[in-house]
């Protein structure tokens, strides 16, 4: 039988286990003195407050729950439940390799694999999930991963050598989690609501959760658009990119400050919630959103290294790289760049019947890819693959100017353009 691959990240766990896949956020919701997890307790976080926990895989130890929540005596029980869980809806596999993340004290990680010889399958490879996303990527640069946690953010800084990536650090972000992001950008929605509508969906439990409920896809929305509507009980008030960029301020900063002075190379690599954060590729250097798979790939691709069966497990933190840390340009392809002449000027990207302003501090326009303005004209960075220029595939750090074209899958195609003051 297939090992089963589980990413343990408390905002979003995954388990892979052949064709099945599933999905669940660290939330448990007390039903009767039993527990449900994941997506069906999420839904219910807004209406029943005091049957939440959200802050067991944060604070798994084996200190008395506090407040109580029915039968569990302390976090790891918590813990102990969803993996059960997760193992009988993904097919009941014997053998599960595990990806968690670099925040994890070692006492929380002996303390998990000890939870794990309670349950009914066998751990057999313990590896730190940022090493394993970064293997799929060359780091001539230095390297960052960022998570997104419930309720932290951690960036990992990771360096290729000797044709391995390996960990350099790991370091908490406390306050820039996905709760606290969600709690900021609904605190500026239902003000929006107010304004326009004399309706506050935080007022009743019901409407408030409806309101976080539809958080994701008005986001994803953004990522496209610069404007969208929300509607929450019969009410619609329209939101717009702009607004939005205030919620990420604490995350933006603090992540700033971790990588510390920027250097020529830098790369951040982001788990897909990250992507949705209005104005975050932006403020960091050479950002890509992650494909949601990515840790599936990567501990495909080093299932042979990373499984220990016969021996006890230990914490990887360093694989072979699967792809070649980026070169530099020859000299004289680098005198050919830098002889290329600037683009025609671009000051907005037509989108329809809209022009946008194009901010000289650079524009977030797409799912993880956005803009940014050089002497030579306007450069695509981030996640610009699947992008097409002018009709071609774009190429990296691709430069571009007035009558350009671009278009993300099977949208419209956005023109940059001047207007003349």
């Amino acid at each position: 039988m297939a090992i089963a691959l589980l990413d343990i990240n408390d905002s979003n766990l995954q388990l892979w286990h052949g064709s099945t896949h599933l999905q669940s956020p660290g939330y448990a919701l007390l039903v009767d003195q039993q527990y449900r997890f994941g997506n069906p307790a999420r839904a219910a976080a807004r209406l029943q407050p005091r049957d939440i926990n959200t802050r067991y895989w944060w604070q798994l130890s084996t200190e008395t729950l506090q407040p109580a929540l029915g039968p569990a005596r302390h976090t790891g029980d918590l813990v102990h439940a969803q993996l059960k869980e997760l193992h009988r809806e993904g097919g009941q596999p014997a053998e599960v390799l595990m990806a968690v993340s670099g925040s994890m004290q070692r006492d929380q990680l002996a303390l998990l694999l000890g939870i794990v010889q309670q349950c009914p399958f066998a751990a057999v490879g313990l590896v730190h999930r940022s090493v394993a996303l970064g293997s799929l990527h060359g780091a001539a640069g230095r390297l960052f991963h960022l998570e997104i946690q419930l309720h932290q953010a951690v960036i990992s800084e990771l360096a290729q050598r000797d044709g391995k990536v390996e960990l350099v650090r790991s370091l908490p972000l406390p306050g820039a989690g996905l709760l606290q992001l969600q709690e900021k950008l609904v605190e500026i929605i239902a003000t929006a609501f107010i304004r326009q509508t004399r309706f506050d969906p935080r007022r009743k439990a019901i409407t408030e959760q409806q309101l976080y409920d539809a958080l994701p896809d008005a986001l994803r929305a953004l990522g496209r658009d610069n404007e969208t509507n929300i509607e929450v009980s019969g009410y619609r008030a329209g939101i717009n990119r702009g607004e939005l960029l205030a919620a990420g301020q604490r995350l933006f900063s603090s992540a700033r400050e971790a990588i510390g002075a920027a250097q020529p190379g830098d790369r951040v690599i982001a788990d897909p919630v990250a992507g949705l954060l209005p104005g975050l590729a932006a403020q960091l250097p050479g950002f890509e959103v992650l494909a949601a798979d990515c840790v599936r790939t990567a501990l495909e691709h080093h299932l042979e290294q990373l499984v220990q069966r016969e021996r006890a497990l230990s914490f990887v933190t360093a694989l072979p790289a699967l792809a070649p840390g980026p070169v530099a340009a020859p000299a004289a392809t680098v005198s050919a760049v830098a002889a290329t002449p600037p683009r025609p000027a671009a000051t907005h990207l037509l989108q329809g019947h809209r022009a946008l302003p194009l901010a000289a501090a650079g524009s977030t326009l797409g799912q993880g890819w956005h803009l940014e303005h050089s002497a030579a004209g306007w450069r695509l960075r981030g996640a610009t693959a699947g992008l097409l220029v002018n009709g071609s595939s774009c190429q990296p750090d691709q430069v571009l100017g007035g009558g350009d074209t671009i278009r993300a899958g099977t949208g419209p195609d956005l023109l940059l353009i001047e207007v003349a003051s």
